[in-house]
């Protein structure tokens, strides 16, 4: 039944595994799809110093193929992404990365705040001793409502990052969710749920239960993510995953196939 989407390779200079490795993985845990969607290359290079380069695309190509290669005598379904950076004015770059291969899906990703702060990057945690939260948590919600809003995406990446330190506002955290919650909901995109949160300091699964049930309640499709970084990540904590959906109200998961959408029942 299940998938795993949102994965990454050592192209993107914070992960370990081979191909091979994480399709062992994959057919171990009974896996219907894997999904390959490393963070894809910016413009104005060098960005930053975590996350494919142009020049390395023909690397990722390969590492792909590699993967189709080890899936096929196990009839193990390989799909592939790339996991896309939000800043404002980045539309046309994300258009032109959509037109480089046929992907099956692109994550829209939400790591930068208007001034480029990597709020969730734990080198640069010092952030959060200079900002206000109150202002920090409304913007990354205004902004991710306008990631939705550009239709570019399948998926929408980690929803909250914004909590991986343990920084909240003080007020309902529901009233950030709601334009966020809108305008995925008119977008047609999925969200995940993405394991590794229970692995930051959160302590949690990005989304939070409340974002969930709105969401459900909203009629937004779901998939369950990893965001493994190494083939022994593949899958992590998947049915706490499911038991949280479920208690969510979600009664289907989402697959992609060349950007179309199927549902599987949630059981």
């Amino acid at each position: 039944m299940f998938t795993d989407y949102h994965t990454h390779t050592p192209l993107c200079l914070h992960a370990a595994g081979t191909p091979e490795e994480f399709v062992e993985q994959a057919v171990k845990l009974g896996l219907a799809e894997y999904g390959i969607a490393d963070h894809a290359p910016m413009p104005n290079e060098p960005f930053d110093d975590w996350r494919m380069k142009w020049a390395d695309l023909p690397q990722y190509e390969e590492w792909i193929s590699r993967a189709q290669n080890a899936a096929q005598p196990h009839h193990l379904a390989i799909r592939t992404g790339l996991e896309c950076d939000w800043i404002p004015g980045i539309e046309p770059w994300i258009a032109h990365l959509k037109t480089i291969r046929p992907w099956d899906y692109l994550i829209g990703s939400l790591h930068y705040l208007d001034d480029l702060a990597e709020f969730d990057n734990p080198l640069k945690k010092d952030f959060w001793n200079h900002v206000d939260i109150h202002q920090a948590w409304k913007r990354y919600w205004e902004m991710y409502a306008d990631m939705a809003k550009s239709g570019l995406f399948q998926i929408m990446g980690h929803p909250d990052l914004i909590k991986k330190f343990k920084f909240y506002p003080k007020s309902d955290l529901r009233t950030y969710y709601e334009p966020a919650i809108e305008a995925i909901a008119k977008s047609g995109s999925a969200i995940e749920i993405n394991t590794a949160g229970w692995f930051k300091e959160c302590e949690e699964q990005y989304p939070a239960l409340d974002f969930l049930i709105m969401a459900n309640q909203a009629g937004i499709p779901l998939v369950i993510n990893s965001d493994a970084h190494a083939p022994q990540e593949l899958g992590r904590n998947f049915t706490e995953a499911k038991n949280l959906a479920l208690q969510a109200g979600f009664t289907h998961l989402t697959r992609f196939c060349q950007y179309e959408q199927t549902r599987v029942a949630l059981v």
